[in-house]
């Protein structure tokens, strides 16, 4: 497959990382309306998504967590550095079924750190690695074309293969707080038998875009490898 096409178009983007875009557009737009639909769904117990989320650290007997408000839509996260769980106006006081299943999604964020699930320690360990490659990897890039070294070029590459390593592990890390969500929702009640699904899709939504993430990553990186691995053939 040629790099260039027709008009210098970029055949590796077209082929490659467009139809991820695509996907990652999709996703994003799935887990909102699925977010929206549900968030007109009060549930019958009148549980707001502060209490389900105390509700998933207490069955789990994680204490020392608090439970915060948090500005915006959708911007709810634990931050393990303060111990807090952060909710969102959309979340916090809200008694809707798509409030419980993201408020109990965040607090099985504390209860894997609490209890040193792998996955999430080893995403908190490649964080200041990722944050590097990301911002060191075009600049690498350019600077390896510029100066015709390889050796630069493959270096920037590896330096964006760390960003995919990041979503690579996040991945397993979302599903299996929304999995510890889920349990404990279902096994205490929080939701009703018809409730439960409709939490079960948004979390479901929101883990597309994980999957997105990941499938654009990949295909990026695989592009880059793509383009100058070929690049490097026709030099010799």
């Amino acid at each position: 497959m040629p790099y260039y096409g027709y008009y210098g178009i970029d055949m590796y983007y077209i082929v490659l990382v467009l139809p991820c875009v695509l996907f990652a557009f999709w996703a994003q737009n799935k887990v909102n309306s699925t977010f929206n639909r549900y968030s007109r769904v009060q549930n019958l117990r009148g549980l707001t998504g502060a209490q389900a989320a105390e509700a998933v650290l207490r069955y789990n007997g994680v204490s020392g967590v608090r439970i915060e408000y948090v500005s915006g839509k959708l911007t709810d996260h634990f931050d393990p550095r303060s111990n807090v769980i952060r909710l969102s106006s959309a979340v916090y006081s809200s008694t809707s079924v798509a409030s419980i299943g993201v408020a109990a999604h965040e607090a099985g964020h504390a209860v894997q750190y609490a209890i040193g699930y792998a996955p999430i320690k080893l995403r908190a360990a490649i964080i200041p690695l990722t944050q590097f490659g990301s911002m060191a990897a075009m600049p690498l890039l350019i600077l390896g074309l510029i100066l015709n070294t390889s050796t630069l070029v493959t270096i920037g590459i590896a330096a964006f293969g760390l960003s995919t390593l990041f979503q690579l592990v996040t991945l397993p890390v979302e599903l299996d707080a929304s999995r510890r969500a889920l349990q404990t929702i279902q096994q205490n009640g929080l939701l009703t038998a018809d409730e439960y699904p409709m939490a079960k899709k948004t979390l479901t939504a929101a883990a597309l875009t994980y999957v997105a993430a990941l499938a654009t990553s990949l295909a990026q990186l695989l592009r880059l490898v793509l383009i100058f691995g070929g690049r490097d053939r026709n030099d010799r």
